[in-house]
């Protein structure tokens, strides 16, 4: 498929060659060549006076948050250097001298802008003033905040019904910018909130609330690095959270035992050179995983099921907790004993030795966590597969005590804070009942649409305007050409950003693109110096305060363009005070307390170094479920079936790259150099099919009938199971179909995505 006409942006990335260089996997993750790699990030955006006042303050009590992922920081004492590789190409990116400003704009139109690559896009600089694209135009113009808020008042105003407007949040937004998003939005009159949850840990809220009572994790770091088991499952930790693993070295250390499962054997997971360490600058490194599970693409289900048949031949029942903290006991024991062993090891790829090895580590092990990522939430049956893997350790009584629970590690910096401020499209009623009490307002009960949805309406014609709140909607979305479609039927899209992305030339009729302050710049305001909060993958709510100079005097902040769209939209319709609410943030935690369980004394408790821990029930054994016990259930087998000459492949990242903003165009541990058009392959189904090392090929996915291609990539061999594909995303978004989405949680598929090859040269 290709866009409709020449005269319109690509919806792509330029399908293009790049000069491959590639070498063998790295055999150890960071060590010297992440400090060298983070230090010329830095170097190339900006003066050394700059980056390093801003690194200095990264991820520090009374510091900023890192803008990239959740991952959390030490309760205790931190590191001088208290971030990873990416979290400097990330802040080093953010601190650019580089400018997106009108001059920009008057030399690129967006047919041209749309025919670079996401790199040079992210690479551009920072956007410095609002700018606003006309129907029928082809650049951009820029225009004051006044303008901007006029036409987006305009056309929301226009909807002639609320849920024609779609308000998309990233995971970068603050706690106070999203509780002010979904305040405006509610009353506006929608709840059409879908958000980056959507695609990655939907699958893990789903699961998690329903079988323990809670949609997030269950320990803290500490707990990480000082239990006896941490099975890593799904997630690549040297590229996506790096700095995870200098707690997995401190777990091996402290005499813990790493299982990693993974169909790609990944270099952060093999070994760690500490870049902090003399030891680690010369290429010591501290092994982490004693057991890796290659496992074939979606047997993650299969391996949980046979560890749990172990649990039970083992009689490692936990008799006393399934007694007094548990339901569903039998129906799964007698599930489990039909369930055969020969139908696990085909369908989860691995052998009954090495599925028993791992479950006899978990039994054997005193107290266990279990770590995930995307690897367990981007498949078809993705709410059963964790729901499997709760069973296990409710069967085993690990959860709810010291040392012991789930781990879904959130993806980018403040994801779980959104949904905790309630940016989601299934408000509770308890919540809507607080809202409407704080602030004088009757919000709406009809659940909204979720990022599927909204792609499918918007497509459909049924949404007039689309708002995203961070993030890049276009590029992080299924289905690329679909979702670009959908995306162009609009009157108006607007994002707020800052820095440029792929999502901003695929426009609506009219497009507007609104720069705010990113997280290291200093945010002032009326009652003075301000600060956000954030929360991380442990349930920590801390705050976050930029120091430096901003990009431009022309950025405001998330919460002042909230406030001033809701004023200029809203009008006397809302009785809300969004002016005292730019003025002092604080009036915003004032109310959030209010509504939001577990924020008490919010302000004060904010100002305590490091921030505090949210309630979580489970932590105490206490379940809030519809049954007030942490329930056992039933998840049948639903294995993915293959046509002959079929593969499974899975979108992942490469090193250089955070979601969807590409860094550079290398992928250091796992050898690739100056090439992001690559998909890699088990060597056996290359040589099936006659396709050479580096050879280009275009890849076909298959769903409800229907093909989507991705031209032009090079094939690469790689440590892989048989059966099973891995290309880089956004490049592959394109062959995961809008319907392929995770039963119950509605998650795209983009882990379980059936393909064929096809040579280019035709033979």
């Amino acid at each position: 498929m290709k866009d409709p006409s020449d005269t319109l942006p690509d919806a792509e990335p330029p399908r293009e060659l790049g000069d491959l260089k590639r070498s063998e996997a790295k055999a150890y993750a960071v060590g010297s060549a992440a400090v060298i790699s983070s230090l010329s990030q830095i170097h190339s955006h900006t003066n050394a006076a700059r980056g390093t006042k801003a690194l200095a303050k990264l991820n520090q009590k009374g510091g900023f948050d890192c803008p990239s992922c959740a991952w959390p920081d030490p309760d205790g004492k931190r590191a001088m250097t208290e971030f990873c590789e990416n979290g400097a190409k990330a802040v080093a990116t953010e601190i650019t001298d580089r400018r997106v400003d009108r001059k920009f704009f008057e030399e690129h139109s967006l047919v041209e802008l749309g025919k670079k690559s996401d790199f040079w896009l992210n690479d551009a600089g920072r956007i410095t003033e609002p700018f606003l694209l006309e129907e029928g135009a082809t650049h951009y113009r820029p225009v004051n905040w006044e303008e901007a808020f006029e036409v987006l008042a305009e056309e929301l105003n226009a909807c002639a019904d609320p849920d024609e407007a779609i308000f998309y949040t990233s995971g970068r937004a603050s706690n106070e910018a999203a509780f002010l998003y979904q305040l405006f939005v509610r009353q506006f009159g929608t709840n059409n909130l879908p958000d980056c949850s959507n695609m990655c840990h939907e699958s893990s809220g789903a699961a998690l609330s329903e079988t323990i009572g809670i949609g997030k994790g269950t320990v803290t770091l500490e707990e990480i690095e000082t239990t006896d088991c941490v099975l890593v499952v799904g997630q690549n930790p040297g590229t996506n959270h790096p700095r995870m693993l200098t707690s997995l070295e401190i777990t091996v250390k402290n005499g813990g035992t790493i299982i990693s499962v993974n169909p790609l054997r990944e270099t952060g997971l093999r070994a760690f050179a500490h870049p902090q360490k003399i030891s680690g600058m010369l290429g010591r490194a501290t092994p982490l995983s004693s057991l890796h599970l290659p496992i074939q693409l979606n047997g993650d289900l299969a391996l949980f099921k046979g560890m749990i048949k172990c649990v039970f031949e083992a009689g490692a029942v936990d008799e006393a907790f399934i007694r007094e903290y548990t339901t569903g006991f039998e129906a799964l024991r007698e599930e489990s004993e039909s369930v055969q062993w020969a139908d696990l090891v085909v369908q989860s790829g691995l052998s009954e030795k090495q599925i028993r090895e791992a479950a006899e580590i978990f039994i054997n092990a005193k107290e266990a966590i279990t770590c995930w990522a995307m690897g367990l939430t981007q498949h078809h049956n993705s709410v059963e597969i964790i729901r499997e893997l709760v069973n296990l350790h409710l069967l085993t009584g690990k959860i709810g005590r010291p040392k012991s629970g789930l781990c879904p590690v959130r993806g980018h910096s403040n994801v779980q804070g959104d949904r905790t401020m309630e940016i989601w499209e299934k408000p509770s009623e308890s919540f809507l009942q607080r809202l409407d009490k704080e602030f004088g307002f009757t919000a709406p009960r009809e659940h909204g649409y979720d990022t599927v949805d909204a792609i499918r309406a918007m497509h459909a014609g049924k949404g007039r305007v689309f708002i995203g709140l961070g993030g890049n909607f276009l590029s992080a979305a299924p289905d690329t050409h679909y979702t670009a479609a959908a995306l162009r039927n609009c009157q108006l899209t607007a994002h707020i950003s800052t820095k440029l992305n792929r999502g901003h030339l695929v426009t609506g009729k009219r497009a507007l693109i609104l720069p705010c302050l990113g997280r290291s710049e200093r945010d002032e305001q009326a009652a003075g110096p301000q600060m956000v909060s954030v929360e991380n993958s442990m349930g920590v709510v801390h705050s976050s305060q930029g120091t430096l100079e901003p990009a431009s005097p022309s950025l405001l902040s998330e919460p002042a363009i909230i406030c001033r769209l809701a004023d200029a939209t809203l009008g006397e319709r809302s009785e809300a005070p969004w002016k005292e609410f730019e003025n002092n943030y604080d009036r915003i935690r004032e109310s959030i307390e209010r509504v939001i369980p577990g924020f008490d004394n919010f302000n004060e408790r904010l100002r305590e170094p490091g921030g505090f821990y949210l309630p979580n029930g489970v932590k105490e054994r206490v379940f809030a479920t519809a049954t007030g016990k942490a329930n056992l259930t039933v998840n049948p087998l639903s294995a993915i079936k293959l046509e002959p000459g079929q593969l499974l492949l899975q979108t992942f990242r490469s090193h250089d790259q955070f979601n969807t903003t590409i860094y550079g165009m290398d992928d250091r541990y796992r050898g690739i150099k100056n090439e992001r058009r690559v998909v890699f392959l088990n060597p056996d189904d290359m040589k099936e099919r006659g396709i050479e090392a580096e050879e280009p090929v275009d890849i076909t996915s298959y769903f409800g009938g229907e093909t989507r291609t991705a031209e032009l990539f090079l094939a690469i061999p790689y440590e892989t199971p048989k059966g099973s594909a891995a290309a880089y995303y956004p490049e592959a978004n394109v062959l995961v179909a809008i319907d392929s989405t995770a039963k119950i949680s509605g998650t795209p598929t983009s882990k379980s995505v059936i393909i064929s090859l096809a040579k280019r040269n035709g033979k």
